[in-house]
């Protein structure tokens, strides 16, 4: 799904970075972008949202290359995987998911600033309604099971999402949170055999990745946007999430976990 937003950012002319995890896969994926787009504003850089050294030498990297950053896409993901922690002793679903977009963000939020008007793009889930905030528990020690801790982490970006946009009220920086739907991708890969057996079912109504990408694609531009800062879309329209992701105090105490678990002061005023 990440290409199909390049391919529409590259028409557009835009300078477009790519962090990615895999440079093997990166390398194909520029060169058939630059092929079919005919845009040669692509950067590849190297970024492990698993690895807190690895986020802070991306941001760093590009704060001191990068005059303006427009648009941040926080588009990686993981899925129901086998129980996990990341090179910092994050579970890996919440580490990946919501922790390493949340560093990433608080590193580049000066320059998104300087750059304003700009937007951040957080990938979140219907599987939002899958999960709870277990804040005694938050990287599932005690009790791990894959798909509520994926829910979990959906739930948080969505949380994160409505966070930002009170703390970054009246910067020029808006963000929303976006569930594109059941996308036909290798997110898929971590599925017990149960799970696979459905997907084979359900698999005629998912998503190609083009149709994936338009509710990322239509928050990154959307003019009228402006002023929804903190929204859930699906659709390329607003949608409505739980109650437990409109849940102001949880948001904010997941705000200070996340702070504490990172090491970072961000009261998102600055």
């Amino acid at each position: 799904m990440i290409k199909v937003m390049f391919f529409w950012s590259c028409s557009t002319g835009a300078r477009i970075i790519m962090a990615c995890r895999d440079l093997e896969k990166a390398e194909r994926a520029h060169k058939e972008i630059m092929v079919d787009s005919g845009n040669q504003k692509i950067v590849i850089k190297k970024l492990n949202l698993s690895d807190t050294k690895s986020i802070r030498e991306f941001a760093e990297v590009i704060s001191n290359e990068e005059r303006a950053l427009h648009i941040l896409i926080n588009n990686a993901g993981i899925m129901m995987c086998p129980y996990s922690k990341t090179a910092d002793g994050f579970e890996m679903q919440f580490g990946v998911n919501h922790l390493g977009h949340f560093l990433l963000t608080f590193l580049l939020i000066d320059l998104l600033k300087r750059s304003a008007p700009s937007r951040i793009i957080n990938l979140s889930s219907m599987a939002h309604r899958w999960g709870t905030i277990t804040l005694d528990d938050i990287n599932s020690e005690r009790n791990y099971h894959s798909r509520r801790a994926y829910g979990q982490s959906k739930l948080a970006n969505i949380l994160f999402t409505h966070s930002l946009a009170k703390k970054l009220k009246d910067t020029g920086v808006t963000a929303y949170a976006v569930h594109p739907g059941i996308v036909r991708t290798e997110l898929k890969r971590h599925m017990n055999i149960g799970l696979l057996i459905m997907w084979k079912v359900v698999r005629p109504f998912t998503k190609t990745p083009v149709q994936g990408a338009q509710t990322t694609i239509y928050c990154a531009v959307q003019p009228e946007l402006d002023t929804e800062s903190g929204g859930y879309y699906s659709n390329c329209r607003a949608s409505r999430c739980t109650r437990a992701a409109r849940d102001d105090e949880m948001a904010e105490k997941l705000w200070e976990l996340s702070c504490k678990m990172l090491g970072i002061l961000w009261d998102g005023a600055q």
